[in-house]
């Protein structure tokens, strides 16, 4: 196989790092035209190296979650977009779940400035974020702390969560299925996640449009079966389409929310 051109290997590394590139500021980075960017993610995608969405290409998920830090970076100003949007349905004074997740630690910064809340969590690093708001009760699910990204996983942190019924869960997901079918990696996480969700009288989703692009084993829930679902970019029409038939609340907030508007 021909070696990659210099200019195609920044290309990669940025997808690696940031978890996603864009056509248009590529070519305004590299000074060259966006056809040339567009060939050379045609060419890296035919290699396996990125993998092509409208506008651009990410880096590609297998079965393996890419690292922490990686996804913490990925999209960030869509993710505190939608983690704003998500505190600001929060009231004070709310009992809330957090799962494991980099948007979800968003929320848990916006959380910061609501009083009287209880936030229940199995990740340590929404632990740590909350730790000093004087707003917020924080609780801590007991269990094995996953090292790559701080979660708690296991019987222990389910255990714990059923001894609640919460105003709110906010849950991530790592993809999302055009059949509105919500998926993860690790099959002990998801098994937390159900818990969360049955324990909530208010389900909501935050996910970046990212996960429309990817794909994971393990089945969470399906988005029909939510009541909110934030997002940054308008979603295919068919997860529209589930969430009008299911009178799932949809809040899109980027460009494109023009096109969509808050449903139903």
């Amino acid at each position: 196989m021909p070696v990659l051109h210099p200019r195609q290997s920044e290309i990669v590394e940025r997808a690696r790092r940031e978890g996603r590139v864009e056509v248009d500021d590529l070519a305004t980075a590299f000074n060259v035209s966006p056809q040339t960017i567009r060939k050379d993610l045609n060419d890296l995608c035919a290699r396996k190296l990125l993998q092509r969405i409208h506008g651009g290409a990410v880096f590609p998920s297998t079965v393996s979650n890419i690292a922490y830090l990686s996804r913490r970076n990925m999209a960030s100003g869509a993710k505190q977009a939608i983690a704003r949007k998500a505190a600001a349905l929060i009231n004070d004074d709310a009992s809330i779940i957090l799962n494991i997740g980099t948007t979800t630690e968003q929320v848990a910064e916006e959380l910061k400035r609501h009083n009287g809340l209880l936030v229940i969590t199995n990740n340590l690093n929404v632990a740590n974020i909350l730790a000093d708001a004087q707003g917020i009760n924080l609780m801590v699910a007991g269990g094995m702390v996953r090292k790559s990204d701080g979660g708690i996983v296991g019987s222990s942190a389910m255990d714990m969560f059923r001894q609640f019924k919460v105003d709110f869960a906010v849950i991530g997901v790592s993809a999302i299925d055009e059949d509105g079918s919500l998926l993860d990696f690790d099959h002990r996480e998801v098994q937390v996640t159900k818990t969360i969700l049955a324990q909530a009288r208010t389900k909501i989703l935050v996910a970046d449009a990212m996960k429309f692009n990817r794909r994971a084993p393990a089945l969470v829930s399906n988005l029909a079966e939510l009541d909110i679902f934030i997002t940054d970019q308008k979603p295919p029409q068919a997860i529209v389409d589930i969430c009008r038939a299911n009178k799932v609340a949809l809040h899109v907030t980027g460009q494109d929310a023009s096109d969509v508007g808050d449903n139903p």
